[in-house]
């Protein structure tokens, strides 16, 4: 007859302190409670679900009546106390299940039993599992008990909603908080129930698992047999257990952040196709994109790696990406991606609102070049004007003002007749010395510029492209969603005078639109019209229009407004108007 098959979890369920993993802070409490006989009466253990607390209650429960000690606190293991209680056989142990026995005449039935003294050992002990989920009026009954229970009792409660027990059970108890087990304890747990089995393993196969379990170590033992029974040679294999968890392979975010970091819009987007073809749903992708760049920001600062919880291949991996993107990219990427994940269950088009997303963080490098151009522009202009004090002071007679070039540039027409500053765009020379504003140019030696046309701040456009970016950028938002009243107020005619477009709106709700939309808006203009002096002004329009009526007194006024001969026929006949 073929053996029955036991799942790990509980074939290889800790049965000593020493065995359970990853709880030593508790574990060494406990066995120094039970050197020192300072035992309390009732024990709270509350943590996520699979990381034992259930487990070190019944070691605690078998120990303080082992009849053999051993030098380390640990049970025998072949006392006649400990043998009942591995053939489950035991009197002086009782487990209640509070999710299916919640009502007050379980806890009336529970109190009855703690009356009896145990026959053979020292304690009986009451372990109730999932207490959280007694009534209130349970709890109620259960109070006076547990304040006070006999010499001999010994509760033991374990939960994983700690928030949802009473208070006043929180105060008759000691209370112990159990810690999601850390990735690399689960890993090594693993692998010495794998050489147990005689199961071949890759160190990054477990390690897969053990992030996926997310500090439970029943669940990773769960998805370890899975794995074990998916596998046709008993062994487990990295991109088998990939495969058949359904995890997002960490290699397609470092792919994916190269491109990023290359600025390749083309690249991320094929990336993020591929990503979907294989069935993985955009909001996962998105949240761990969020966590591979919080990954790299933790890498950047040597206090901060240990806050890495992954392989140690795919730690280096990490620590040569961050090298190559800078502190700026990655907390304006986290913004970003911070925001479509908020909004992602809300917008209609979702893949589109991961795109939109991605060809941001793909364009964050142009922006901190634009913003470092406007700085070095902003010394430069400083000094120039500085030299030109300094010069006028010196020389007392005026000089001869010099009339700039007439290049063969495309003006650009405006309402009021105000042009843009010089273009600092495409490679061409230049011999006009910049002035202060309010000032002309003066005779100075001429010296020549050379700007690159990626670099581009101040470039001259038309009226007709401004009207094309700004109906381009309504349109993105309204496939993304956006509202109707939005689109009401990104409709509304502007008008370009210099570099600043103005608006008139109806109200301040569509003031209120415009403040949010106001960032992407500049943003998107700036880059489409390669020009960072852009701006936005706005004014509310004042409404002449007359209020109808709709009182009943202001009806009435109205009408007599119209006929004054219905104000003595109110008097004569002594009216009066129905509110």
């Amino acid at each position: 007859m073929a053996e029955s098959f036991v799942v790990s979890a509980r074939k290889y369920r800790p049965v000593t302190f020493d065995s359970v993993v990853g709880q030593s802070h508790i574990t060494t409490t406990l066995k120094n409670a039970i050197r020192t006989h300072h035992l309390a009466q009732a024990f709270l253990f509350c943590g996520p679900r699979g990381v034992g607390k259930t487990t070190n209650a019944r070691i605690l429960a078998k120990t303080i009546n082992c009849q053999n000690l051993t030098d380390e606190v640990e049970p025998c293991g072949t006392c006649e106390s400990c043998v009942a209680f591995q053939n489950n056989a035991s009197f002086n142990v009782h487990e209640l299940d509070a999710a299916s026995n919640n009502s007050v005449d379980d806890i009336r039935h529970l109190i009855d039993q703690v009356r009896y003294p145990p026959q053979t050992g020292k304690y009986k002990i009451y372990i109730i599992d999932e207490v959280h989920m007694l009534s209130s009026s349970a709890f109620n009954a259960f109070l006076k008990t547990l304040e006070e229970p006999p010499s001999y009792a010994i509760f033991i409660l374990a939960t994983t909603e700690k928030h949802k027990i009473l208070p006043t059970i929180l105060s008759r108890c000691q209370i112990f908080d159990f810690n999601r087990i850390q990735p690399r304890d689960i890993a090594d747990h693993l692998e010495q129930i794998a050489l147990k089995e005689g199961i071949k393993t890759e160190r990054e196969a477990l390690e897969l698992i053990a992030q996926k379990a997310d500090g439970g170590l029943r669940d990773a033992l769960s998805m370890f047999d899975l794995n074990v029974t998916f596998s046709t040679d008993d062994t487990l294999r990295y991109k088998e257990v990939l495969e058949n968890l359904h995890v997002l392979d960490y290699d397609y975010y470092f792919r994916l952040t190269d491109a990023l970091l290359a600025g390749d819009i083309s690249q991320s987007l094929l990336i993020f196709n591929e990503i979907l073809n294989k069935g993985f749903d955009g909001h996962q992708f998105v949240v761990g994109l969020l966590e591979h760049f919080r990954n790299l920001l933790v890498c950047q600062d040597p206090a901060t790696i240990q806050l890495l919880e992954v392989s140690e291949s795919a730690k280096n991996k990490y620590l040569d990406q961050s090298a190559q993107a800078s502190r700026y990219f990655l907390l304006s990427a986290l913004s970003i991606g911070s925001h479509t994940d908020i909004h992602y269950k809300a917008a209609k088009q979702q893949r589109l609102h991961v795109e939109l997303c991605l060809m941001k963080i793909a364009k964050i490098n142009d922006v901190l070049n634009w913003d470092s151009l406007a700085e070095d522009e902003k010394k430069k202009n400083s000094v120039i004007a500085a030299d030109r004090i300094v010069a006028d002071r010196q020389s007392p007679a005026p000089k001869p003002q010099a009339t700039p070039s007439v290049t063969n540039e495309p003006t650009v027409k405006y309402q009021n007749g105000a042009m843009p500053a010089p273009a600092l765009g495409s490679k061409l020379k230049t011999t006009v010395k910049l002035a202060p504003t309010g000032e002309t140019p003066q005779n100075e030696p001429t010296k020549t510029a050379e700007i690159a046309p990626t670099l581009t701040a101040e470039r001259p456009f038309t009226f007709e492209q401004l009207q094309k970016a700004w109906a381009e950028f309504a349109q993105m938002r309204e496939q993304n969603g956006g509202a109707v009243s939005e689109q009401v107020m990104l409709n509304r005619t502007i008008v370009c005078e210099g570099t600043t477009i103005k608006l008139v709106l109806d109200n301040l709700h569509q003031e209120q639109l415009l403040n949010e939309v106001k960032p992407d808006l500049l943003g998107y203009l700036r880059h489409q019209l390669q020009n960072r002096l852009l701006q936005i002004s706005y004014q509310i329009a004042q409404s002449d229009a007359k209020r109808n009526p709709y009182t009943p007194q202001e009806k009435f006024n109205a009408l007599i407004e119209k006929n004054p001969h219905l104000a003595q026929l109110q008097q004569r006949l002594g009216l009066e108007v129905d509110f």
